[in-house]
């Protein structure tokens, strides 16, 4: 749309006295922007104001996911849009609570204008409204956080990739070509999670803390050590683990060499869930949003599963990418001396090609349901072709070496990837990216939410993560005028 055509489809409000423009719903966000000499006295006059509307209004505001304002309402409808600025504005702001966000709003009245809410006008004042009766409540706003749909939040963090990968486009940075993902614990707002509060049953999953009923009990970091044979201590006493109640969220990343780095997707689920739970829906999202699927992922030793390097291989293309992934061990210390032929059957001891024996379906080893296989030794199946094992392996007598594993390709990349290559090491340093997007996260307040439900606090992470973009999206601009 050209600028004359967005003129000739403006309100009357932009071209008449600031009492008159007060008085309609103003236009969304970017049309502001592109208009500013059309905004009233109480916008312009505050250099905040002009601040976060630069921040904010590259957004595509005019296509968001609106709740229906027109139905018959108990009390006046606040759009889903100005809660979700205002609250972008507090991440921001680093202001801890909806009442303290009242107050700044209070003091900057033009934002209550350029949000849309709707106003309670007083003619006869400076601002020809009152700002106080036109605020929601600090709790109504606190509610509305709650049940504002994610989805519509989720719109706006693609509408923030989209216009990250135009202006790298215009930059000349090659296409996305490595991701990395990677979660992040978050504490719940509840006594559980305070080592200086008295609690009978802290670590118990069956008794839910009253103070969050969607958060879950998870262990951060665990470690298996074993009793110590010199002054051997009770195992009850030993520190395993550490465990709260919470939430996890969950984040793709993409690294841009010189420039830094950005969210692709994310998810928040409650702290019980696994880290590969958080794979197959993130990566959806980063092929609904990027457009195709990236050819290199990177990921710490959690995700070191069959599936996740059989979702970056392409057949028949000889130099396709793959999952940097360390080698987790899983209780089975030999696997990870396992080979394989040409054909993709694994060799026994002696060298030689395991045939498949048979094949069926899992449903219990993993997140994914597949096809197994049990590859048998290949001197007594089909037929025995010796009476004796080359190398006199002691499960001969047995019917001599079987192993069962998937028969997917992605369980043979898992023990052939070469992860003493420059081409791993070179994926895997990438995977800092998602270290750095964290710490700016745990700075805008991830970690440690005030807040006491699941829903919520979804909300809040995608709008950090949401503001963490569009603040990239600002460097990225800044550094092509510059170097303009």
């Amino acid at each position: 749309m050209t600028d004359k055509s967005i003129v000739t489809q403006l309100p009357l409000w932009a071209f008449t006295s600031d009492t008159q423009k007060l008085s309609v719903k103003p236009p969304e966000l970017h049309t502001l922007a592109t208009f500013p000499q059309f905004l009233p006295t109480c916008v312009t006059a505050s250099p905040t104001i002009r601040r976060y509307l630069d921040l904010l209004s590259p957004l595509d505001w005019a296509h968001f996911p609106e709740r229906n304002l027109q139905r018959h309402w108990r009390y006046r409808p606040v759009p889903h849009a100005a809660l979700a600025v205002i609250e972008l504005i507090r991440l921001n702001e680093a202001i801890p609570s909806m009442e303290k966000l009242r107050r700044f709003l209070l003091e900057h009245p033009g934002f209550i204008w350029l949000c849309g809410f709707p106003l309670v006008l007083m003619p006869d004042t400076d601002l020809s409204f009152n700002p106080r009766a036109s605020l929601p409540t600090a709790r109504h706003l606190t509610d509305m956080l709650r049940t504002l749909p994610n989805a519509a939040l989720q719109f706006l963090l693609t509408d923030s990739v989209r216009l990250i990968q135009a202006e790298l486009h215009v930059l000349n940075v090659p296409p996305i070509d490595c991701v990395s993902l990677d979660t992040k614990h978050i504490l719940a707002w509840v006594k559980e999670n305070n080592p200086k509060a008295y609690v009978t049953e802290r670590y118990n999953k069956h008794f839910q803390p009253l103070g969050d009923p969607d958060c879950r009990l998870g262990c951060k970091r665990k470690h298996n050590r074993p009793t110590p044979t010199n002054n051997p201590t009770s195992a009850a006493s030993l520190a395993v683990g550490e465990y709260y109640w919470g939430y996890g969220s969950g984040i793709v990343v993409a690294k841009v060499p010189a420039w830094g780095e950005f969210v692709l997707a994310e998810l928040t689920q409650p702290f019980d869930q696994g880290d590969a739970t958080y794979f197959f829906p993130l990566m959806q999202q980063v092929e609904e949003r990027v457009g195709n699927r990236p050819r290199y992922g990177t990921f710490d030793a959690a995700f070191d599963a069959w599936y996740v390097y059989a979702h970056f291989y392409r057949e028949n293309q000889p130099d396709f990418g793959f999952a940097a992934v360390p080698f987790s061990e899983k209780g089975n210390y030999k696997a990870k001396e396992r080979q394989f032929d040409s054909k993709g059957l694994p060799l026994c001891k002696a060298g030689f090609a395991m045939p498949l024996k048979l094949t069926f379906r899992d449903r219990t080893k993993c997140l994914v349901e597949h096809e197994r296989g049990m590859y048998v030794c290949p001197l007594q199946f089909p037929t025995r072709a010796q009476s004796h094992c080359p190398i006199h392996h002691p499960t001969w007598k047995r019917g001599g070496c079987n192993v069962q594993m998937p028969t997917s390709i992605g369980a043979r990349l898992r023990h052939t990837l070469d992860r003493d290559s420059e081409r791993y090491k070179d994926v895997y340093r990438q995977r800092t990216a998602t270290e750095r997007i964290h710490s700016q996260a745990v700075a805008l307040g991830i970690e440690r939410p005030r807040l006491r439900n699941g829903a919520a606090i979804a909300n809040q992470n995608t709008l950090i993560y949401l503001l963490i973009n569009l603040r990239f999206l600002q460097r990225l601009r800044k550094g092509r005028s510059e170097n303009r």
